[in-house]
């Protein structure tokens, strides 16, 4: 049984650690046993996991040209920039022609 607050409704006053805190803190160590968990699932990493190591002969249908890839993700980076950039510039040109007319509007309502 709780406290009514005077300002509505009929939730209790918050005590000492409120049921948020609780929540986040279940939600912590909960989060935490897990990684736990998984971790202690892992098989141990041998030489060959634990840095890079080259083949010295990659058959062609296992190889994947990098040029091609490179250049297109350039492409679409440019594109999205440019994109923006032109979309930004029509919406400047808009809010430029509205004060504008909004400008217009002043100097006739003082004129008049």
């Amino acid at each position: 049984m709780g406290i009514l607050r005077l300002g509505g409704g009929s939730r209790p006053a918050a005590s000492g650690w409120g049921i948020r805190r609780l929540l986040a803190l279940g939600l912590v160590i909960g989060l935490a046993a897990g990684v736990a968990v998984l971790d202690a699932a892992q098989p141990p990493t041998t030489a060959a996991q634990d840095g890079f190591v080259p083949m010295p002969d990659i058959p062609p249908e296992d190889q994947m040209p990098a040029a091609p890839l490179v250049a297109a993700a350039y492409a679409v980076v440019w594109a999205i920039a440019v994109g923006y950039l032109w979309t930004l510039w029509r919406r400047l040109g808009t809010v430029e022609a509205e004060l504008a007319d909004v400008a217009r509007r002043i100097g006739e309502r003082d004129g008049a």
